[in-house]
Order: structure tokens, then C-alpha cells, then sequence
């Protein structure tokens, strides 16, 4: 029974390095959608729900990715620390961008909430 143990145990070190592998590649390739999502939206609500949406599920996927390659314990709990950091801050700032537009007055692309036609703007 010792020995199943240890081949799971050989079997993990030798899986995690492209399942992190993976997870970084699918990391970066959404941090590389949210920058055309960025660059292709019309308005400001829209290029800032993509940056915020997917360079947070992006920036998650490169660091699980990291820590599934991590050497030992100490890059783990860095690598968690940072997680947690941009996990909380994130969507806060861009509740707060949003937040602070709205208010000041930026309407989104499409006109104001509420009138039936763009052009009905007044």
C-alpha cells in the first residue's frame, strides 16, 4: 500500500509542471482577448467590463498556473498573497471607475438609460 502512495506521489510531480503549463498558456491567452475586447469596444463601460472581467480570470489562471510549478512552499504563499490581493482589488477598482463615470455623467455608447431612441437625447 506504501508503494501505491508513492507512485501517486511521483505521478503528481510529474503531471503538475504542464498542468501548470496550461493554465499559464490559457491565462495569457485571455489577457490577450481582453486587450482586443479593449481596443475593439465602442465605449467606456464596455472596454472596461473586458479589462476588468477577463485580466481578473486571466491574472488567476497565470498564478494558479504558478503555484501548481512552485519549487516550494514560500513561492506558494507569495503566489496566494498575490492571488488574494488582485482577487480583492480588482473588482473594486473597476466598481469604482464605473462608479465615478456614472456620476460624473458618461453615458454609455447607446444614449441614456431610459430614452427609447439614441437620438431622443436631450
Amino acid at each position: 500500500m506504501g508503494d501505491f502512495f508513492a507512485n501517486i506521489g511521483n505521478f503528481w510531480e510529474f503531471l503538475r509542471h504542464p498542468l501548470g503549463g496550461v493554465a499559464c498558456l490559457a491565462g495569457g491567452l485571455l489577457c490577450i482577448v481582453s486587450a482586443i475586447g479593449v481596443l475593439r469596444f465602442p465605449d467606456f463601460y464596455t472596454r472596461l467590463h473586458a479589462a476588468s472581467v477577463t485580466d481578473t480570470s486571466g491574472a488567476a489562471l497565470i498564478l494558479i498556473g504558478m503555484a501548481l510549478m512552485a519549487p516550494n512552499w514560500l513561492v506558494l504563499v507569495k503566489l496566494l498573497c498575490i492571488f488574494i490581493f488582485l482577487f480583492l482589488t480588482s473588482p473594486t477598482a473597476s466598481h469604482a471607475l464605473v462608479n465615478a463615470a456614472h456620476v460624473a455623467g458618461l453615458q454609455p455608447r447607446i444614449g441614456p438609460v431610459g430614452a427609447a431612441n439614441p437620438e431622443d437625447e436631450a
